[in-house]
This record gives structure tokens, sequence and C-alpha cells, in this order.
């Protein structure tokens, strides 16, 4: 029994001793590297995150106990993106306390590679800090209302951080978003390969979107880009996936079947030659340089191997083989 009471008694000391030096930490002004000092937190930045931008900066000489208190707090996951200024030194309990209300000097928001329009809304719609004048309008009032020249929105955003003033109409970011897409789209466009299947920018966006659906590895989106560039040419039919999903739209419930393959829609390019109508996601910088700059290569198919990357084919008999050899190798993972 004594050694219980001795080993409770020590147990509660360095309890004691623990939230002694964790109070003491979270009350002690830290000391920042600069006055103003801008912290910028990205979207989706993590409690870790922060705590080791916060050491990298030199506001912290241990990020281990930043997070602790930020644990102990009920902290994490409550972080808001935005970028912060620091006119003074403030204690880590004031600092973690001003990132969870997002007294931001500048909010933020993320619009991500491979998005579509719906997804971009809610995005928009759920970012509070700002004015919400998108919410009841049609996707030709939003057109409208940015000033865009095109008939549907899909694909005219560049996907980025923007930072805004508290407060700003989520109009104003999408116009700069549009903006952003116009720019990196025409900059593209003048240093084009020569002979390019397409007639207008607009066609090279939409070749980009597909090719930001079709793969994840940047350095295989020139060849992916080739093979469909090659089968334009060809005059063969695109066959790719993602248009014919984008096509089923909110009703695809993630399983792709041989009836959605025949079935016909503007965007099923089973179905249909050439290019969809309109882009069918969001594709970032690099996607749009591969529409553009595509490479040499003869490849007329691709196949994944389940590692996010592909195969690629120049006939037939050798991407059917690529494709057994493949399909068989995923059928023994699943």
């Amino acid at each position: 029994m004594r050694t219980i009471k001795k080993l409770i008694r020590l147990a509660v000391l360095v309890l004691a001793g623990l939230a002694a030096w964790l109070t003491w930490f979270a009350y002690t002004p830290l000391a920042l590297p600069a006055a103003p000092y801008q912290l910028t937190l990205e979207p989706g930045t993590s409690l870790k995150g922060l705590a080791l931008q916060l050491e990298t900066d030199g506001v912290l000489e241990n990020e281990l106990r930043f997070r602790i208190l930020g644990r102990v707090m009920g902290y994490a996951g409550r972080l808001q993106a935005g970028r912060y200024t620091l006119d003074e030194p403030l204690t880590p309990l004031q600092l973690l306390g001003k990132i969870v209300r997002g007294d931001v000097t500048k909010a933020a928001i993320l619009f991500v590679e491979g998005w579509n329009i719906r997804e971009v809304r809610q995005e928009l719609a759920r970012n509070q800090h700002l004015e919400h004048r998108l919410t009841d309008m049609t996707d030709a009032e939003m057109l409208a209302a940015i000033g865009a020249e095109e008939k549907h929105p899909e694909g005219l955003f560049f996907p980025n951080t923007y930072f805004f003033n508290p407060d700003s109409q989520d109009i104003e970011v999408l116009r700069r978003a549009y903006n952003l897409q116009h720019e990196k789209l025409y900059l593209a466009w003048e240093t084009r390969a020569p002979d390019l299947p397409y007639k207008t920018p607009y066609e090279a966006l939409i070749m980009a979107s597909i090719i930001e659906k079709e793969t994840g590895a940047p350095e295989e989106r020139p060849r992916i880009a080739a093979v469909f560039i090659n089968r334009l040419n060809k005059r063969m039919r695109l066959q790719t996936d993602p248009t014919v999903i984008y096509g089923i739209g909110a009703k695809f419930d993630g399983n792709l079947r041989k009836a959605d393959l025949l079935r016909d829609t503007p965007y099923n390019t089973y179905t249909r030659s050439g290019l969809p109508p309109t882009p069918i996601a969001m594709p970032g910088e690099d996607a749009i340089r591969a529409a553009l700059n595509p490479d040499h290569s003869k490849a007329l198919y691709f196949v994944a191997k389940g590692d996010g990357t592909h195969v690629f084919s120049d006939s037939l008999d050798e991407h059917n083989r690529a494709v057994n050899q493949y399909q068989k190798s995923l059928l023994k993972k699943k």
C-alpha cells in the first residue's frame, strides 16, 4: 500500500509539474522574428504543420510544446487558413485563439486541380470569410457577373490558393480565378507546339481538363496528351472514362459500368468522335502546358498499372497484352 501511495503521489507531482510547465509556456509571450510578423496559413494546414512553420520562422524554440497545448485546448482541426499579421508578441495561447477565431489580415480559399464547377461553388459557399452572392445565381448569371464570354463555367477557373480581405464577395474571388486561368491559357497558347488539332484555346482547355483527370502523375501528362492528340489526328475516338463519368454527373456512384460506356451523352467519347463540348474539370498549369506541348510519341493507348502511373502502347496488340497483364494484377490485389 505504501508503494502504491508513493507512486500515486509521484504521478500527481509529475502531472502537476507538466501542467505548470505547459501553463508557463501558454502564458509566456513569443519572440517574433520581425515586427510586424506575417504568418500565412494555407488551407488544410494541420496543428503539427503550423507548429513546424512557427519553429522554422524562429517563433518557437520547440514545436512539441505548442502542439501539446493545441491538443489540450481542443484546437486541432479548427485552424482557419489565411494571412495573420502579428504587430506585437502574443502568448502561444493568444496566437492559437487568434488562428482558431480566424482573425485574419487576409483570408484564403483553395481551388484544387481536377475539381468541377459544383465543387468550386461548394467551397465558395463554405468559406465563412466571404460575402456570398453566388448562392442563388444560375451558372449563366454567375458567368455574366464575372464578365465571362463563355456559355459554360466548367474549367474556366485556375486552381490556386486565393487570399482576400475578409468580407470580400465570392464573385470577386471567382473573377480573379477566371482571369488567371484565361491568362495562363493564352500564354501557353502563344508558345504551343506546331500542328496541334485545336482550332481555339478553348479546345486546348478541354483537352487539358481530360489530361488533368486521367493522371495525377505530373511527369505523365505530356505522354497522355500525346496519346489523345495522336488519336484525334487519326480520327480515332478518345475513349476516355473521365468524360463518360462527367456526362453521368452527380448520379455517378463510383462504379463505371459497360452500360455507361454504351449510353450516349454529349460527353461520351466512346460513342462520339472528337472532343467533348466543354472541359470536364478545372485543369492546372501542368495539364494546360501538356495539352499544348505534348511529348513526341506514337502511342495510341495507355492502361493504368494500379500505382497511379500507366503503360503506353503504340499498337492495339501491345495494348491488349498490357491490359491483360495489369488487369490480372489488379484482380489479384483485390
